[in-house]
């Protein structure tokens, strides 16, 4: 495993995967990821058959290991109709066959963490998305439980749409994926359907709650009223008290002379 030497300030740059990449870019994929990875998908990656990458290198380091990769990421492209978010996004006719980025893998090694590499790649695949003017957004998959990943991407304004319960199979277990999107070239859809949904239920709940608010309004002014008429009636019962306590002692003061 690549590690960094502190007294080194690293000067991180990107670059394309190369064939010369193969056998750390395999290594790296062991070590980051519980998935294994066909020998095909490698290949195709170092020699770009129908995957996009990027690779971060080091060039403070020696100078034997200035080029070697310390993060990655690994990408293609796909049709945005045959994708599972195309109901998600805004349709063009203008556009014949509107298409996507798919982030297939994206690590970096542990050492170099936390210094903004893995933002800087999914900016690398931003900014290529959104060269692209058939391209309509970047998205990816990421398992449930790794929390870190989740964070980076929505702190990279990608829009989380969809749990996909048991998504992954790793080692005989079930683990959910969430779905997350980042839309380019104005690929939102102004109205989809999980949007529908969501303003139908937040709808109906603002409606339950105006109701529920109108009758405890009225719960609380029939209260107020029937204590108001109970404070009347006692109300009136007292003043006829005082009026014949008053006229009592008149009387009785006048039969005294």
């Amino acid at each position: 495993m690549v590690e960094l030497k502190s007294s080194c300030r690293p000067n991180i740059t990107f670059r394309p995967i190369r064939p010369s990449d193969l056998e750390v870019l395999e290594q790296l994929h062991r070590d980051l990821f519980p998935i294994r990875y066909e020998p095909e998908f490698f290949h195709n990656v170092v020699n770009g058959h129908d995957i996009v990458s990027w690779g971060a290198v080091d060039s403070s380091r020696p100078s034997i290991q200035s080029d070697q990769l310390i993060g990655f990421v690994t990408v293609k492209i796909v049709l945005a109709k045959e994708s599972e978010i195309s109901d998600l996004l805004r349709c063009d006719s203008s556009i014949a066959d509107q298409t996507l980025i798919y982030i297939l893998t994206l690590g970096v090694v542990e050492s170099y963490r936390t210094l903004g590499v893995a933002s800087a790649l999914i900016r690398e695949v931003i900014k290529y998305a959104s060269n692209m003017p058939a391209c309509r957004a970047v998205y990816l998959h990421v398992i449930s439980y790794n929390v870190p990943a989740i964070h980076l991407y929505r702190k990279m304004a990608f829009t989380c749409v969809r749990r996909l319960y048991g998504f992954y199979v790793i080692n005989g277990q079930h683990y959910d994926s969430y779905l997350f999107v980042y839309y380019v070239n104005s690929g939102r859809s102004p109205c989809s359907p999980l949007e529908l949904v969501m303003v139908m239920i937040t709808y109906l709940r603002s409606a339950v709650k105006l109701v529920a608010a109108r009758l405890w309004r009225n719960d609380e002014k029939k209260a107020a009223w029937k204590a108001t008429s109970s404070k009347c009636k006692d109300g009136r019962c007292l003043m006829g008290l005082k009026t014949h306590s008053k006229r009592n002692p008149t009387i009785e003061s006048s039969s005294e002379y």
